[in-house]
């Protein structure tokens, strides 16, 4: 008799699943995206196609205007900030538009401006410098306190923005390569004195669009816009090693009025984690996240979560709502993590239509996070769980339903599920509900739930009917020329 086999791929089966996952999807992706560019006559000219969220660009220009060289070797950091230095004149004049041509742009960190658009050609490659020196040192984040990795500060993203309003960045699928793998490997040996790098931070910021982009290899978390309003995120690719250490792929952090749509997310940490600080510095600066949009995502990443609400979560998360969510070869579907310590709030959080494929846990709750960035947490802030809504999934070769761990004393409340269709693997976990110190209801659930989610006949888990603000933003279709 042949034996029988786990239901965790190797790591060769994952590998070719992406694979032919992003070959399959590729080619609706991208046929699907509405930035582009028509060559013209002059074989160095063309006609580029893109979106914004506030109105066309007036100006243009391209790298190699300012002396930058696509070979893949020289650095390109100098013709970067060169050109946004000379086009951020033009912000109160129809604001301006810079394109990366085809080559290889090696390049370390740079600032955007506002009324600004980085316009990726689909054969252009940024790729993110290994030297040092190219990624200068901010200040840590005030609702964290500290840098993640190390106490004493961060490195700058390599495209990074603050204070700043109508930016975009986006493309014809072309690529942003963050290099990580020294980054991944000094963590791993702590060699870091400084937290590393994301690869597109904008803060303190309004109507952002970034749009249309493959994202491979950051050397921590790809997208991370924070302290900001008005975000649209939709059309990403990006893909991690599934071992590369904390390479979340989009972490929305105290930010309202955020749409995330239509992106494939491969990563070694949680596909989409959404935060607003970290004890006492997030209870003190007091930002949450709310008014999120998630949809039409799929997410891959065998040891995390598709959609994680924290762990840093002290300044609170509040209606959320994720729908069409696929999720393949994935530790949990939506998990939400704190601890004591944390304060703040995760509440109003609403999910529909989740399928799941070969997961361990579908749903996950963890009172017992406790990473903390220093000894001065306030043991005494306890977090505040309410109103969990999850309705319509179908899960299978599941290893466990569910893994609900409240806090004593503290119960996670307001817990709904309704319709969940859950499909064991060939070697399931004998106990399938492992509930402590919640509460709510379930109904036409499979397996049947804990004693602590009672069945409650006729039961629909609620979504909301009205839309958030970003529902109703409209963006602008526009067309420049340029030469290159």
């Amino acid at each position: 008799m042949e034996p029988r086999k786990s239901h965790i791929m190797e790591r060769g089966d994952i590998i070719l699943m992406i694979l032919g996952i992003i070959v399959c999807l590729s080619g609706r992706v991208v046929e699907s995206r509405s930035g582009g560019y028509r060559p013209l006559n002059n074989k160095n000219s063309v006609e580029v196609d893109y979106t914004t969220i506030n109105s066309c660009r007036k100006h243009s220009a391209a790298l190699t205007d300012f002396g930058g060289v696509g070979d893949g070797k020289t650095s390109n950091t100098k013709a970067f900030k060169a050109a946004i230095d000379h086009l951020s004149q033009f912000a109160s004049d129809g604001g301006a538009l810079l394109l990366v041509p085809p080559g290889k742009w090696l390049t370390g960190s740079f600032n955007l401006t506002s009324h600004f658009t980085l316009f990726l050609h689909k054969d252009a490659v940024i790729l993110a410098s290994q030297d040092e020196s190219e990624w200068p040192q901010v200040e840590v984040l005030p609702s964290y306190g500290r840098g993640r990795d190390a106490p004493d500060g961060r490195f700058s993203s390599l495209i990074f923005g603050t204070n700043l309003t109508d930016v975009v960045i986006t493309g014809n699928n072309g690529t942003i390569d963050g290099q990580g793998q020294s980054w991944w490997d000094k963590f791993r040996q702590e060699k870091l004195n400084s937290t590393r790098p994301y690869l597109i931070e904008i803060m303190y910021s309004d109507h952002i669009l970034i749009s249309n982009l493959t994202l491979i290899n950051s050397p921590s978390w790809f997208v991370h816009p924070i302290y900001s309003s008005t975000i649209v995120i939709q059309g990403l690719t990006i893909l991690a090693p599934i071992d590369s250490p904390n390479t979340d792929g989009i972490d929305p952090d105290s930010c309202s009025n955020t749409r995330i749509e239509d992106s494939f997310i491969v990563s070694g940490d949680d596909c989409i984690a959404v935060k607003s600080g970290w004890d006492q510095y997030g209870i003190k600066f007091g930002m949450p996240t709310k008014q999120l949009s998630i949809r039409r995502v799929t997410c891959i990443s065998p040891d995390s979560a598709t959609i994680a609400l924290g762990s840093e979560m002290s300044g609170g998360i509040e209606d959320v709502r994720a729908e069409d969510i696929t999720a393949i070869n994935t530790q949990s579907g939506i998990r939400i993590k704190t601890a004591v310590g944390r304060g703040g709030y995760v509440k109003g959080i609403y999910a529909r239509r989740l399928v799941l494929k070969t997961m361990k846990y579908v749903f996950w709750m963890t009172g017992s996070y406790g990473s903390h960035p220093d000894p001065g947490f306030d043991p005494k802030a306890l977090p505040l769980i309410d109103n969990i809504n999850y309705k319509d999934v179908e899960a299978d070769n599941v290893t466990y339903s569910a893994r609900l761990e409240g806090i004593e004393g503290d119960t996670f409340k307001g817990i709904c599920i309704s319709n969940a269709t859950i499909s064991l693997t060939e070697k399931p976990k004998e106990l399938q509900w492992n509930c402590t110190n919640v509460e709510g209801a379930t109904s036409d659930v499979t397996p049947k739930a804990c004693d602590l989610l009672p069945e409650k006949k006729d039961l629909e888990c609620p979504f909301p009917e009205d839309k958030l603000p970003i529902d109703d933003l409209k963006l602008t279709s526009c067309s420049n020329v340029i030469q290159f």
